[in-house]
């Protein structure tokens, strides 16, 4: 007999989920939240749950308004016991909830079918695909309507039940299975058979299900089916329906970006097709998704290339679209001054911490700034679910709610085509400046704010791609926009500070006379709308100041004392939002210039500003991150000009990281507490290792030695944490107390390096590559550092640190400056430790040498082959099929690099080895030599005496 309720139970349970979500009765949603933990551990729970989420007729004492949100509560609680307790729950429960919960989907309530969904969704996720087989062709029947008794609500709530199958199960569903084959084969001929139906929200919805498989990575099946799969979208170009064609733009959106080549013999007709959804104006959404396909396909070079041919139809429409509306307009005209208003909570944006660089010898290229966005979301991706039609359920939180979120910062059609024609104008540069021209002449002369706004807009994003182009327009160009900073309407002086700055490169590397014409009215203009009287300008023209900071570099430090004069005003004015913003501009001054705020009159002006911010801001304040982050920067720059301010902020940042450990502690004993942001571990480490890197050994060591509770202990535990970030920083810390205050360090490195020998271990590397490779990297680094000084004292840990700096070395599925960082580690455990590892020498000695050729000429590569060649010494023998690479090295060091370093170098090893051989291999030596390219045989008898 099939399972029934009981009625007592039924209304009991009924009312207690209710109560659940009675977010006006505190009282009442603590006492039903109570009951239903007590309630989970019946074996029937589940079954309970499900019949109440599919049974839209209320038990007694409900009537259907108050039954609605026991309903929800109880399909949200059914899907959270599938997600936590899968495993646990009894084998007949599981077959009733796939027996029963399916007839949810027919609800007549939109929010029901929903919720029933993603119960679905669940169960396939935590059991598998094959672990509901029927699960996939019994809701393709109901979309498709194969008994004729689907009603639209039914076909409604399996389609959304299957799209988010495919969405959280994309891997699973793309998985040959033995004798079963890909379910995804199955599934995709059935979505494409709906992308005819008369229905349009089925074909629309059945052409977003195979959107999601062309996102990247992208699904074999997917993969291997373009060309059947593209004729279809292509028919749908001429679809009535809107939204089906917004999803037509969004596949070529997600082909551009991760199979462009399919796209190039349609070219032509998809560009002409998403112009003129880009131009319906009255459907922003469709014109957004339009732009998209622009914005994606620009950056791929397949399909980059092959816009030549229409840019002349593309750029215009691109410019147009990056006019505000109406309804745009209307809304900025009514915007007040507002400088002198508190911010509220809700205004400040999340910061994250950024974690201190990589001891990375690989370089990289930074992009020029797109178009502002002003801390706005990304772009949505272009395979993003249909949108649910249904209101929330009483006390239920939507986790995607943005609140009150201002307008400016949402990703909208004018940003997209703004990034589009940055891009493209980065490709084609002239081309697209002739095309922009004729527009921008019209617009910037325009008679209403919005047009000029956008001409603009315009100018700054193709800046830039086009500078060879507009750089002899810029000294009529750069005056006018110079004027718009003291326009009526904020939104003008916003861009106008954006866009300057993307000139600032030009203007800061001009004569003196062109400086003083254009970069220093650039500088001043931006510096005072800094402190305009509208928020959002201030944010701009901070934001655009740290760029200017950024193009201008070391050509700014004669500017220094009148920029920080205007900064200290900034800190006297700004709320709290923008105090954000201005820590970026102070610290990339602090970069750029550093030298010149170690003078004593600006240190004077700015430090005051800098201390009473931080004496202001709470220790589990989230602006202690940039805070943290622009301190460390200024510490640098004033290096020894820091000491008088060092050690309240030393002895802050070992609290915060004290509390910070403690409360992680708590938390993984007791789960019920919140996991503390790891941000205040990595700033707060990044700062200390500033502080000890700015000042002179005493004084860092000192403040090592008082530091309560203990420096070194706590940085034990940061080097055992489970995040990333916090043990790349605390890495780092190892490596400059290794530099800077090595007898501090030194009673605490037999626990440090034990860790260490843990995290030198390419196992850790798989879970998170990119992050792990980063801490693998300064482990590496501060190991050599250690190796350095401690020097014998390595002894006990050379074996172990030779067979895992070993196998980092011969690695090739790391980055290779991962492999350089371990040779110089154990090329300076050489230093000390020669004897321990020359008996392996003839291991390690051929890769060593090809992972140091890779390596620059620097001090640390100097310590390396000092330490390497001292183990040559102790085992010449063993450099029998490298000895040849080694020469060519010692030959191509520079000469001043050898004397430079002195005693610290390797010039005496060198020469030692030198001489060692030629003893050895004697009359043969000179013929020896010339197996070397002349050059280097000729480079090696000049820097070297032997």
């Amino acid at each position: 007999m099939a399972w029934q309720p009981q009625p007592g139970p039924l209304v009991q349970l009924s009312q207690c989920l209710r109560g659940s979500l009675s977010g006006h009765d505190i009282a009442a949603q603590k006492s039903a939240e109570q009951m239903l933990r007590q309630a989970k551990t019946s074996p029937d729970i589940n079954n309970y749950l499900t019949y109440i989420s599919v049974t839209p007729n209320p038990p007694e004492g409900f009537d259907t308004t108050t039954y609605h949100p026991a309903r929800s509560a109880a399909a949200i609680m059914l899907k959270n016991n599938f997600k936590s307790s899968y495993r646990s729950i009894p084998e007949p429960s599981k077959v009733y909830v796939k027996s029963t919960i399916l007839a949810g989907l027919q609800d007549g309530n939109a929010q029901i079918r929903n919720f029933v969904g993603n119960v679905v969704t669940e169960v396939v996720r935590q059991g598998g695909v094959l672990g509901w087989p029927q699960v996939l062709p019994q809701l393709l029947s109901m979309v498709a309507n194969e008994n004729g008794q689907s009603t639209a609500e039914a076909q409604d709530g399996a389609m959304g039940a299957l799209f988010k199958i495919c969405e959280d199960n994309k891997r699973l569903l793309d998985q040959d299975y033995p004798n079963q084959g890909r379910p995804l084969a199955y599934l995709l001929p059935k979505f494409l058979d709906l992308t005819a139906s008369p229905n349009p929200k089925l074909r629309s919805r059945a052409l977003s299900a195979i959107n999601v498989f062309f996102n990247e990575p992208i699904a074999l099946t997917a993969r291997e089916n373009v060309n059947n799969i593209l004729p279809r979208v292509v028919r749908l170009t001429t679809d009535e329906n809107e939204d089906v064609r917004r999803f037509v733009c969004r596949t070529f959106s997600l082909l551009a970006d991760g199979m462009p080549t399919v796209l190039l013999p349609h070219i032509e007709g998809i560009v002409d097709y998403t112009i003129s959804q880009q131009k319906d104006i009255q459907n922003e959404e469709l014109a957004l998704d339009a732009a998209e396909f622009f914005f994606e396909a620009s950056s791929a070079p397949a399909l980059r290339d092959a816009f030549g041919p229409y840019l002349n139809r593309v750029v215009p429409v691109l410019l147009d679209s990056m006019i505000y509306s109406e309804d745009d307009q209307l809304r900025l005209e009514g915007e007040a001054e507002d400088a002198d208003l508190e911010d509220e909570e809700k205004d400040i944006k999340p910061q994250f911490a950024t974690s201190k660089t990589s001891r990375s010898n690989a370089g990289g290229t930074l992009t020029s700034n797109p178009p502002p966005t002003n801390g706005q979301s990304n772009p949505a991706a272009n395979g993003f679910a249909y949108e649910d039609d249904d209101e929330l359920s009483e006390g239920e939180i939507d986790e995607y709610d943005d609140g009150d979120m201002d307008p400016e910062e949402e990703w909208n059609l004018r940003k997209c085509s703004a990034a589009a024609l940055d891009s493209i104008a980065s490709h084609f540069g002239g081309p697209v400046f002739n095309v922009t021209l004729p527009w921008l002449m019209e617009n910037l002369a325009h008679k209403d704010w919005q047009n000029r706004e956008a001409a603009v807009l315009a100018l700054g994003a193709i800046g830039p791609g086009c500078m060879q182009d507009i750089e002899p327009h810029l000294p009529n160009l750069v005056p006018y926009m110079l004027s718009l900073l003291s326009d009526q309407q904020p939104v003008v002086r916003q861009i106008s500070s954006w866009a300057l700055s993307r000139f600032a490169g030009w203007a800061s590397h001009l004569d003196p006379a062109g400086k003083q014409q254009y970069f220093e009215p650039m500088m001043e203009g931006i510096l005072r709308c800094m402190l305009d009287n509208n928020k959002k300008v201030q944010e701009s023209a901070a934001s655009a100041f740290a760029t200017l900071e950024e193009q201008a570099n070391t050509e700014l430090m004669p500017y220094s004392a009148v920029i920080v004069q205007q900064f200290v005003r900034c800190f006297g004015r700004y709320k709290d939002r923008n105090m954000y913003i201005l820590y970026d501009c102070v610290q990339t001054l602090a970069e750029y210039a550093g030298p010149e705020l170690a003078k004593p009159e600006l240190v004077d002006s700015l430090m005051p500003a800098l201390i009473a911010r931080w004496e202001k801001v709470q220790d589990q304040s989230r602006e202690m991150f940039p805070l943290l982050e622009c301190l460390a920067f200024v510490a640098t720059a004033l290096g020894n000009g820091f000491t008088p301010f060092a050690k309240p902020f030393f002895m802050r940042c070992i609290r915060i990281i004290q509390n910070n450990l403690e409360a992680g502690a708590g938390a993984a004993s007791q789960p019920y507490l919140d996991v503390p942001d790891k941000d205040f571990l990595v700033t707060s480490l990044d700062l200390l290792s500033s502080i000890i890197q700015a000042l002179e050994e005493p004084y860092s060591s000192e403040l090592a030695k008082s530091a309560q509770p203990n420096l070194f202990e706590m940085l034990a535990y940061c080097m055992k944490d489970g995040n990333n970030d916090v043990k790349q920083s605390a890495y780092a810390l190892l490596g400059d107390c290794s530099i800077y205050i090595f007898p501090q360090l030194q009673p605490y490195l037999p626990t440090l390096l034990e860790i260490l020998l843990h995290q030198l271990d390419l196992s850790h590397v798989a879970a998170d590559p990119d992050t792990a490779c980063r801490v693998l990297n300064n482990a590496c680094w501060s190991c050599g550092e250690m190796a350095m000084r401690h020097k014998a004292g390595m002894a006990p840990y050379v074996d172990r640190l030779l067979s895992k700096l070993a196998l980092i070395m011969f690695a090739e599925n790391v980055p290779e400056s991962i492999n350089e960082n371990a040779a110089i580690a154990l090329g300076r455990l050489g230093i000390g430790c020669h004897q321990q590892l020359a008996p392996h020498l003839a291991n390690f000695a051929v890769p060593f040498l090809r992972a140091m050729q890779k390596v620059s000429w620097t001090d640390e590569k100097g310590h390396a082959y000092k330490g390497f060649a001292s183990v040559v010494l102790d085992n010449p023998q063993a450099m029998e099929q490298c000895l040849l690479d080694f020469f060519a090295e010692m030959a191509n060091a520079p000469g001043v690099f050898l004397t430079g370093m002195q005693d610290d170098g390797p010039l005496q090893s060198f020469e030692r080895v030198l001489a060692q051989y030629k003893a050895l291999i004697g009359d043969g030596w000179d013929t020896y030599l010339h197996n070397l390219a002349p050059l280097q045989e000729q480079s090696l008898r000049q820097l070297y005496t032997f």
